[in-house]
């Protein structure tokens, strides 16, 4: 089992950034890949952006120029960086963790972003 800690969402005004972090624990061995979703009300989840423990990361088209993920490998946790915040981008930003295969999937239990206009 792997558990994920979100933190470093909040509420922030349209133009500002926000740094989200997500810290795995457990059988950290088997994950091969961690990424941020996110959920905005009456909307499906959605991805953001990836990356693998080897460092190979990839975002949707929405979120290129204003995203980025990176992660340490020994923590294992991974960053997402958002700059240049839109209303649009209020949503829970949830972390994901994936093994090989998609053998086991987890998912933290979400931070909310807040951008108010």
């Amino acid at each position: 089992q792997v558990q994920l800690l979100e933190s470093g969402g909040g509420l922030v005004q349209a133009g500002g950034s926000l740094r989200l972090s997500c810290a795995a624990s457990g059988s950290i061995f088997s994950i091969l890949s961690m990424g941020w979703y996110r959920q905005a009300p009456g909307k499906q989840r959605e991805l953001v952006a990836a990356i693998t423990m080897g460092g190979h990361s990839n975002y949707a088209d929405s979120a290129k120029g204003r995203f980025s993920i990176s992660r340490d490998s020994a923590k294992p946790t991974v960053y997402l960086q958002i700059n240049s915040l839109k209303p649009e981008d209020t949503a829970v930003y949830y972390c994901n963790a994936d093994t090989p295969g998609h053998q086991n999937v987890y998912w933290g239990q979400g931070t909310q972003v807040t951008v108010s206009s």
